[in-house]
């Protein structure tokens, strides 16, 4: 299907994908960022900040940006990394995946410039393929070592989910698993709940997580499922009702209807030689839940780890 890809004025072009059942994506040149998600009833999926700022070269709060070659602040590089304060291209050369069938996709590609050299001097070349299917949003990203030498880096997909309200929500596929608290000085902790819930500001990386993580929104009705290869470890945050009054582009009330649930690496950066590439993938889906006892059916969900 042909790239449609829009200019609005000074905000960054925007590709928009669609799929013959009416599911939408729009994704951003500028940081290699979907913004939106949208399923065949045209009900949006993720969330975006009401105070968002859509003017480079400010970082888009919310959607989904990609956080390389940097993680938060586990390590010396800006928050997050720079790969979503870059300009991306349409990749021209996506092989060698191949083909998806009777779906919409875009391949997109960042490749390190002489001022990212100066603060990161490694160069790589990251490709992002996203894919829109019936009821599916589909992310493949690929990190290449076109370096001299050999590099390591960490990176996650900083999903922004949009939910009726976070309170009411659980997420299922983390209990009994190892997490660093980042507002405990990444101190090292065991998930004791049998679904996690939220009363209050969360900051967690859980670590060698499975390959399918649930969301379980009751009021919707619906889950949100996330399938991940590559990228071992799962980052929950949400900053609650003070936190999110001291961060300027998100507004005060907006915490009540957003969950990030990150596919992510990094516990153990990914390190590759020269002409070495890392390949991962996330898919999200969205189903109707299912309720016994207010409990969503794990079965029909979470599957074999």
């Amino acid at each position: 299907m042909a790239v449609n890809i829009i200019n609005d004025g000074d905000r960054s072009p925007r590709v928009v994908l669609s799929e013959p059942t009416g599911s939408t994506a729009e994704v951003l040149l500028y940081g290699g960022q979907v913004v939106s998600w949208k399923n065949e009833r045209r009900e949006e999926l993720l969330f975006m900040s009401s105070k968002a700022v859509w003017k480079p070269p400010k970082s888009i709060r919310g959607g989904i940006p990609i956080c390389f070659p940097q993680v938060a602040n586990f390590g010396a590089l800006e928050q997050h990394g720079f790969a979503r304060n870059r300009l991306w291209s349409i990749d021209e050369d996506p092989s060698p995946l191949p083909p998806p069938n009777n779906q919409s996709m875009v391949d997109l590609v960042l490749k390190s410039t002489e001022e990212d050299l100066k603060t990161w001097p490694h160069r790589f070349e990251l490709r992002l393929r996203v894919i829109v299917g019936v009821g599916k949003l589909t992310l493949i990203p690929r990190v290449r070592n076109v370096d001299s030498k050999a590099f390591s880096f960490s990176i996650a997909l900083h999903n922004y989910f949009s939910l009726s309200d976070v309170s009411e929500v659980r997420v299922e596929g983390l209990e009994t698993l190892d997490y660093f608290d980042n507002l405990l000085m990444r101190e090292r902790y065991t998930e004791q709940a049998d679904a996690i819930t939220f009363d209050g500001d969360i900051d967690r990386v859980y670590l060698s997580t499975p390959n399918k993580i649930a969301i379980i929104d009751h009021e919707r009705k619906r889950t949100i499922v996330l399938r991940k290869e590559g990228m071992v470890d799962a980052v929950v945050w949400n900053p609650w009702d003070k936190k999110s009054k001291a961060i300027q582009d998100l507004g005060d009330e907006d915490y009540k209807t957003m969950l990030c649930l990150d596919a992510a690496a990094i516990e153990n950066p990914i390190s590759l030689k020269l002409n070495q590439e890392w390949k991962g993938r996330q898919e999200l889906s969205i189903v109707s839940s299912s309720y016994f006892s207010g409990q969503l059916d794990p079965r029909k969900v979470l599957g074999s780890r």
